[in-house]
């Protein structure tokens, strides 16, 4: 009887203490980590939560902003930048956007009625922002635009070039 009840207690005890890690953030209110400026009129604050990863330093962010067009058969993208800047004393990025909400586009004489509504990003030069789920992506985007992203990772690590 008695081993019964170690043996019941011990499973308890385990299945307490038995946490799956989270693959959803912890999202926190963004002022409650460091005191990012608040919006300007006619800015959206958009904040990115990332989760832990077993191995971080494999995956890159890719800040995708734009908005939703009508577009026909031609390429388009939108004039503008992405501006990294440091919050003062903390040494913690975030990114400002400046758009000219002007469209860039090729002129390729397109059929009749192949308009439809598309997601267009701006063309920033950028690049790719190192994962970090310990700090929080803060973007500032004109209103009207959608703050999406991309995580890139590899899983293959690092391989050697050829000699040549």
């Amino acid at each position: 009887m008695k081993k019964i009840l170690v043996v019941a207690l011990s499973c308890c005890v385990l299945a307490a203490c038995h946490h799956a890690p989270s693959t959803t953030p912890e999202v926190k209110e963004v002022n409650q980590i460091a005191p990012y400026p608040e919006a300007k009129p006619g800015f959206t604050r958009s904040v990115i939560y990332l989760p832990k990863l077993a191995n971080e330093a494999n995956s890159k962010i890719e800040l995708v902003i734009g908005k939703e067009l009508t577009t026909d058969c031609n390429a388009r993208s939108l004039s503008g930048k992405i501006k990294q800047l440091t919050l003062d004393g903390w040494g913690y990025d975030y990114y400002v956007v400046e758009s000219s909400n002007t469209t860039i586009s090729t002129l390729m004489a397109c059929p009749a009625s192949t308009e439809k509504p598309k997601f267009v990003a701006i063309n920033s030069d950028l690049g790719l922002i190192n994962y970090n789920s310990r700090l929080p992506i803060v973007i500032y985007a004109p209103s009207d635009m959608q703050v999406k992203y991309r995580v890139w990772s590899t899983t293959n690590g690092e391989l050697k070039a050829v000699n040549q």
